[in-house]
This record gives structure tokens, sequence and C-alpha cells, in this order.
């Protein structure tokens, strides 16, 4: 069963317990091993063919020439075969950053694929470019693949359930940089404190306005996703490396909801899976 967690600005001398904090409860349902039910994972096939799609259908617009350009002047980076980019031979790779960078402007530049509206807007198929960027670069198996992308989409989710950004004119990828950063850790199979870690980093570092989507529309509005994914990844790779994040991220008497969102008497309920639970 869901369970609705109450999340709030606790002053520094609270000392509010990291298994206490939103960004815990996240990783935590990241590291649950629950497996992904069948009807799930019919959705996220035709989830993935969809971004293919929409990706293809852009191919030879400005931004993505540029972002592929800018993927391809970095090489492969150690610890994997590298990751393919939309548009590029299957041959030709790329560190898996960057190909969440090419491949999440090619998947936004139209934004046709899948939306989702409740407190907050979201196109949460932005999850699977990072993800799967990881998947290639480490070789995963499909299984691997289907349980991080439900849960990147079962955090996105959840999270426009409960926080509205664009009341304070908070671009919505806010909520993805927390959610692929758990993606790519239920991927990985990351203990909780690593994934913890990624998640606090994944929200501090795409944070930004939403004059992306306002005033003279730039090419940023496709960019602006895939910068989201590609910081998701360095997240992992550097809580992978045992370096942390700003605590409490959300809860903290300086942090996003106290500065950046409902102020420091905001409260917020936010429902996530259960121990056990399977991401839908």
């Amino acid at each position: 069963m869901t369970v609705t967690h109450h999340v709030r600005v606790h002053r520094s001398d609270e000392n509010l317990a990291r298994e206490d904090q939103l960004a815990w409860k996240i990783a935590e349902v990241a590291a649950d091993p629950v497996e992904v039910e069948q009807d799930v994972t019919d959705m996220i096939i035709n989830r993935i063919i969809d971004n293919a799609s929409v990706a293809a259908a852009s191919l030879t617009r400005g931004p993505i020439n540029a972002a592929r350009a800018q993927a391809f002047s970095h090489p492969v980076s150690t610890g994997g075969i590298g990751a393919t980019v939309f548009g590029a031979a299957l041959d030709h790779r790329t560190s898996p950053e960057w190909a969440a960078w090419a491949n999440g402007v090619a998947v936004r530049e139209l934004d046709y694929h899948d939306t989702f509206l409740a407190a907050e807007y979201s196109h949460p198929g932005d999850n699977i470019p990072p993800i799967l960027a990881v998947a290639q670069h480490v070789q995963a198996d499909g299984r691997a693949l289907l349980r991080g992308i439900a849960t990147g989409y079962e955090i996105q989710m959840d999270l426009v359930r409960a926080i509205c950004l664009h009341k304070h004119k908070i671009d919505h990828v806010a909520h993805l940089g927390p959610s692929a950063a758990a993606g790519i850790g239920t991927l990985l199979g990351l203990d909780v404190e690593t994934i913890y870690q990624a998640v606090g980093q994944g929200l501090h570092t795409t944070t930004a306005t939403r004059q992306s989507r306002k005033g003279e529309i730039s090419t940023w509005k496709a960019h602006a996703p895939a910068f989201a994914g590609k910081l998701a990844v360095e997240a992992v790779d550097r809580a992978m490396r045992g370096q942390t994040s700003p605590a409490p991220i959300y809860e903290g008497e300086d942090g996003v909801i106290a500065w950046m969102l409902d102020g420091k008497d905001a409260a917020y309920e936010v429902p996530l899976p259960a121990a056990g639970e399977a991401k839908r």
C-alpha cells in the first residue's frame, strides 16, 4: 500500500534524521528489489518506442545536431563501453552522460512524448535517455533497464502529484533530476546511502527558473530536461565515488522548500510505494 510522507521544513538544530528525509525515502524506494509487473513492463516498452519515435522525427533539427556534435566531442569514459546516440551509427558511442544529453534533446525537441499533469507538469519519458544511456554503458540486461525506468517514472510522478514547482516559477525538470538519479540507482543495484546522495545532488543541481518556457522561446526549452538527465548521471557517478550532497535538501532551513517553493511554514504530502510494493 502506498505510504504518504509528511514533508516540512526543519531548522538545522532539529537534526532531521536521514531516515526521515524525503531524499532517503526516495532512495529506499529505488533500492527496493521488487519486480516490475507485466502490464507495467508492456507500457515501459511502449514508452521506449515512443521516445525513439519522437526523437527520430526531430533528428535534422538544429538543437539535436548541436547536442549530437557536443556528445561526440567526448570519448567513451572508462568503466564501460559507452552509449549510442540517436541519428548516429550504432558503433559510434560516447560517454553515458553525453549520450543522455544528446538523446534527451532529441526526445524533448518536439514535445510529442508522454505527459503527466497533477500538482506539477511533467514529461516522465525524459527519464528514459539517461537511464538507457547508463544501461548501455554498463551492458545491463533488459530486466535491470525495466526496473530502472519503472523507478524513474514512479518517483517523478509521485513528486509531480505532491509538489508544485510552477507556482514559484521553478522549471519542472527539478523533479527530473531526483527521479532519473533514483532510476539509475535502481538500474545499477546501488545501496540506499549512495542513491540518497545522488538524489540530493540531482535536485540541488537542477533547480532553475521557468523562463526557458516564457518570453522569447530559445533552444534551451529542449535542452533543459536533457541537462537534468546529464546531471543525474554525473550525480550518481560522484555518489558512487563516496561524495556527499547538501542535506536535508528538501527539508533544510536553507533548502529547496524553504527558499524556492512554499517557504519555511510549508508542508507537502508525498505518496511513495511502501516496501515491497510494485512500482506502477
